[in-house]
């Protein structure tokens, strides 16, 4: 059975919302956004905020093209911001009940309109399996990430000239139900600290900064193996 099935067989499942840090609170205050159709849409950029135009473009995409997909991205999530991801083109934070967008990836030449929209069905389908009680699991993410390549899949279907795209996503769809650990824990976090050396560069950081923060990221990393490991053993008694 699915995990779609499952859902709806079960209903959905309440949850405790997680609190919003102050960090991301801090830059929520300090972005610029609008809203549309009761969706908070914002960005961290400066000046003219070419990023947001475009995810605000993307949006009427999807409602011009797809009256079901917009209404479930207005329905599950409250927010689309444009920001910084690390080690993704887009997430969704549980927290913000978001589809952030790196701004890095909405703000390239090569993406078009229609992959920005497929990406905000896409997290906004990550929402949708949440709001059921799916969670993020290591041994479901493959399968959760197929649900959602499926949904961009049946939005494509109705727009014009979509074929290429179709068949990258067809192909993507494929390589995620093979056998591989792309979406480990442990490739989750090999991929975080290059994406966090790659942000820190794009964000303007000197190397000799960044060689520090990865040696105290070594040190810290050590210390918390070296907590497990002597948590673990048995206490001798006096």
């Amino acid at each position: 059975m699915s995990l779609i099935c499952k859902a709806a067989l079960l209903g959905p499942v309440k949850k405790q919302n997680r609190k919003i840090g102050a960090v991301d609170r801090a830059a929520l205050w300090f972005s610029t956004g609008s809203d549309i159709d009761g969706l908070w849409v914002g960005t961290q950029e400066s000046k003219r905020h070419p990023g947001l135009r475009r995810v605000e473009d993307a949006l009427q995409l999807i409602k011009r093209h797809d009256s079901l997909h917009y209404s479930r991205v207005t329905y599950n999530l409250e927010r689309v911001w444009v920001s910084i991801l690390p080690t993704a083109r887009a997430c969704y934070d549980t927290a913000l009940k978001a589809c952030v967008l790196d701004e890095r990836y909405v703000l390239l030449e090569t993406t078009t309109l229609e992959q920005i929209a497929c990406t905000i069905i896409h997290e906004a389908t990550h929402a949708r399996l949440e709001r059921w009680g799916i969670s993020y699991e290591e041994k479901k993410r493959s399968r959760i990430e197929a649900v959602c390549l499926r949904r961009e899949l049946h939005f494509i279907a109705k727009i014009a000239g979509g074929e290429e795209l179709s068949e990258e996503r067809a192909l993507i769809l494929e390589w995620c139900a093979s056998d591989h650990d792309h979406f480990s824990d442990l490739s989750f976090q090999q991929r975080n600290l290059q994406g966090a050396v790659e942000t820190l560069r794009y964000l303007g950081a000197p190397d000799w900064l960044i060689k520090i923060l990865l040696k105290v990221r070594a040190v810290v990393s050590r210390v918390h193996q070296l907590v497990h490991r002597f948590a673990g053993r048995p206490r001798l008694q006096a």
